[in-house]
């Protein structure tokens, strides 16, 4: 069954008086569905998505017509530019005054005089999108349906490319569990806010495809995607990572090819084939443009059309790497469609722009999906939203989606987007909407959406709501009370809103964040006050006796277990949480859930320590073995001044707002959204692996733990240097240096101070806490800038804390 049904049903349970007062505009509850050029498949598609979607509002069947009714009932007509014979001279004449259209562009004017309302494509396309827009913009609900009275627009897309990638595998937090009515649905959204593209993913990738979810094969599912999008007019690309073994061996490359036959083979359409250059599938550029052209040959033996565009993206790209992949690049084969910019790329896109040769398209793959370890992280994250909502949370970020948009986009010729399920489902419609007019604001997008999707008496509440939700990410959380204010908005809205509002899983993600961040402030507030108090147990030590001390501080730390704050609000998330799972099989849980571990389940870590509990039990349980009261004395009073830099120095720990402001950044946001060049904050310990933030706190309840300190760190890309500039040392004094390198890379590093190398490269990972002397010719200004460097095939230099120690005489 899919969602249309069930909301359509859920609508005739609506309770009365809901509705204040009807809108003002023209009625347009009886009307007829005129189509000019009847035998066009795509404009009877047009016509028949704006008769579905009407009734599944309203309940009101429009009926379909020939030509256009005389009396008693409001005319829809729906045609191509060129083909409009049947319209009257008023209606044309109206037409000529709106700006003219290009490729997929439309017209929508409204006539109340002689009850037309036109939507008139400049093709096929544009039809469809017509009506898009102008579901957009009516308002319905049971038995009735209104459209402003001055509706006349023009509009032509700017980008050509307008997408998003949907892909039906395991590591997908929703999609492995659509059905292909919910695509078929999920499909559709996307094509009447603008996109004209999907992109779907073959059954063999870097997952293990053995979902409990998946209600048919992998390689049935992309030929029902395939024929859905082609329904649609949609363009159809396809994500195929290279994930054989061997691409040199003649055996080995028979198989890929035998693989790639019987996929291409399965799908209706296929427009474009997308192969990352790596993340999966890293190869060689001379191996891979050599496999890339006998690829090129089994694709056009099923769709000859059909090109290959691919990415540079790598994890340890060299120079050579980039030169040799740009060579190729700048042949043109005539198989070649472009270059994808997308994650782990090195390479600025406006320096791609530059190394390629200028006919040559780009096509952005913009990560929407991911809030950390991401091409475009939420700039200096909390550690508290970090740790909890971690890498795939649901993470609407209108305005900032819009800046990242509009901060690159003249670069290239549109975009598919990087998602991995239905947490970015804002992110998306932002993203179709910058793609067909940058110009158009955040919150327009959003009372379309909640318009249209949710309903229309609340589209401004939850509009402003979803703004809401993106400005509590972008503040420290400690102390922030409107995290709480964003909550009453929702409540406000789940109070007074009908059934079928609240069963809607966009409106239900979005409440369940509300609750969700409403109680990590509440959590954090208590768990930071908790500490204080442990603390204050351990200070006083000396006077007490240790044993007392570490029994008591231990006590109170285990309060944020045994004496939670706010369940309400923790069992509310958890109820809306297993809604999402049963309405569009969102994955919040693992257990209950079946999602994978680090892929959405943030539910799972709603109760991660957000104090250093954790790693001060450990330190105490420790100390407690030390024999000798004296020793144990001095041990604590080591823990209580950890970050301690002694009478005249300095701590940083470069995760927190205040030593933000020692780092040199090279260049504004505006020019480098995706930190290629600037220092970015991230997240994640790293030295046992490269494990997530999430996944390394949650192990901490076994045990395995560290300062909270090392879970954030200020962070460069690859070989882009990292500068922290200390002012104000006193020049006649000796100084050292501490850092902790800590981070999800485990890169080798090199540090600098002035100019004068402190250490050569060293691996990371391994020791953390390393400790130099700083050389005095350093300190003449009263200044050093420090500096980190990563080698060529780095990933990156990272550095977690800061102690410059003045030497005591």
């Amino acid at each position: 069954m899919g969602r249309r049904f069930v909301f359509a049903m859920l609508l005739w349970f609506l309770p009365g008086g809901f509705f204040m007062a009807r809108s003002q505009g023209i009625d347009l509850s009886k009307a007829v569905i005129v189509h000019l050029g009847s035998k066009d498949k795509l404009l009877q598609k047009a016509a028949a998505v704006l008769q579905e979607e009407v009734v599944l509002r309203s309940g009101i069947t429009w009926p379909f017509a020939k030509k256009e009714a005389k009396t008693g009932r409001f005319n829809i007509v729906l045609g191509i530019a060129g083909q409009l014979q049947k319209l009257s001279k008023t209606q044309l004449d109206v037409l000529w005054e709106l700006a003219p259209t290009a490729a997929e562009g439309y017209k929508i004017a409204i006539l109340p005089d002689v009850r037309t309302l036109l939507v008139i494509g400049h093709d096929s396309r544009g039809v469809l999108y017509g009506v898009g827009k102008l579901l957009r913009k009516m308002e319905m609900a049971p038995g009735r349906i209104s459209v402003r009275e001055h509706l006349r627009l023009s509009a032509s897309p700017k980008y050509q490319i307008r997408g998003h990638q949907l892909g039906y595998r395991p590591k997908t937090n929703a999609y492995d569990a659509f059905s292909v009515a919910q695509f078929d649905d999920y499909i559709r959204d996307m094509a009447i806010f603008g996109a004209n593209s999907i992109e779907i993913m073959p059954p063999r990738t870097d997952d293990d495809f053995t979902s409990i979810h998946m209600e048919i094969p992998a390689i049935e599912m992309i030929a029902e995607q395939s024929r859905i999008c082609n329904s649609y007019g949609m363009d159809v690309w396809m994500w195929y990572p290279n994930m054989g073994e061997d691409y040199k061996n003649p055996d080995a490359i028979q198989v890929e090819l035998a693989e790639r036959r019987k996929v291409f083979k399965k799908v209706k359409r296929l427009n474009a084939l997308f192969v990352p250059g790596g993340d999966p599938g890293n190869l060689e550029p001379d191996v891979l443009f050599e496999w890339l052209e006998k690829e090129a040959l089994v694709l056009r033996e099923y769709h000859p059309n059909a090109k290959i565009w691919v990415s540079p993206q790598a994890f340890r790209p060299t120079k050579k790497w980039y030169d040799d992949f740009y060579r190729h690049v700048n042949r043109e084969y005539d198989w070649f469609g472009g270059i994808v910019f997308g994650p782990w790329i090195k390479t600025p896109i406006q320096e791609i722009r530059q190394r390629i040769n200028p006919g040559i398209p780009i096509r952005r793959y913009p990560d929407i999906t991911h809030s950390l370890s991401a091409q475009y992280p939420i700039p200096q994250w909390d550690l508290a939203h970090a740790t909890t909502l971690g890498r795939e949370c649901i993470n609407p970020r209108p305005r900032d989606q819009k800046f990242i948009h509009n901060a690159l986009d003249e670069y290239a010729q549109g975009s598919i987007s990087y998602s991995e399920g239905t947490n970015d489902d804002v992110n998306k419609i932002i993203w179709s909407d910058q793609d067909w007019d940058p110009q158009t604001p955040s919150i327009e997008t959003l009372r379309d959406y909640a318009r249209y999707f949710i309903h229309p008496e609340l589209a401004e509440d939850i509009a402003q709501g979803l703004m809401a939700l993106e400005k509590n990410l972008q503040e420290p959380l400690l102390g922030n009370d409107a995290v709480v204010r964003t909550l009453h908005q929702w409540q406000r809205m789940e109070k007074e809103a009908p059934k079928a509002v609240l069963d809607n899983f966009r409106f239900q993600m979005g409440l369940l964040r509300a609750y969700y961040d409403a109680y990590q402030y509440r959590r954090l507030g208590y768990e930071t006050e908790l500490e204080q108090r442990a603390r204050d147990f351990l200070r006083s030590a000396g006077e007490t006796g240790s044993e007392w001390a570490i029994q008591n501080a231990t006590a109170t730390l285990a309060l944020a277990q045994k004496v939670p704050i706010m369940t309400r609000w923790k069992a509310r998330c958890h109820e809306l949480a297993d809604a999402l799972f049963l309405q569009i099989g969102a994955q919040l849980t693992v257990e209950k859930h079946g999602a994978m571990s680090g892929r959405g389940n943030f539910i799972d870590t709603m109760d991660v320590p957000l104090n250093d509990a954790l790693w001060i039990v450990d330190q105490l349980t420790v100390i407690k073995g030390i024999s000798s009261e004296d020793e144990r004395l001095k041990a604590i009073a080591r823990l209580m001044q950890r970050t301690d830099p002694g009478p005249g120095g300095y701590y940083d720990n470069m995760g927190s707002p205040e030593s933000w402001k020692r780092v040199v950044a090279e260049k504004e946001r505006t020019e480098d959204p995706g930190n290629l060049a600037s220092p970015r904050v991230s997240f994640g310990v790293g030295l046992k692996g490269e494990e997530w933030v999430h996944e390394v706190t949650a192990k901490g309840f076994e045990g395995q733990s560290t300062p909270l300190a090392w879970m954030n760190q200020i962070t460069s890309l690859y070989e882009t240097p990292l500068h922290v500039l200390y002012k104000d040392l006193d020049p006649n004094s000796s100084y050292s240096i501490r850092v902790a390198y800590t981070g999800r890379f485990r890169s080798k590093m090199k540090m600098t101070i002035d100019g004068v190398t402190i250490h050569d490269f060293m691996q990371t990972g391994e020791r953390p806490l390393q400790e130099f002397n700083i050389p005095d010719e350093c300190l003449e200004d009263g200044k050093i800038k420090i500096t980190w460097t990563c080698g060529q095939g780095e990933r990156g230099s990272q550095v977690s804390e800061i102690w410059i120690i003045k030497q005591q005489n």
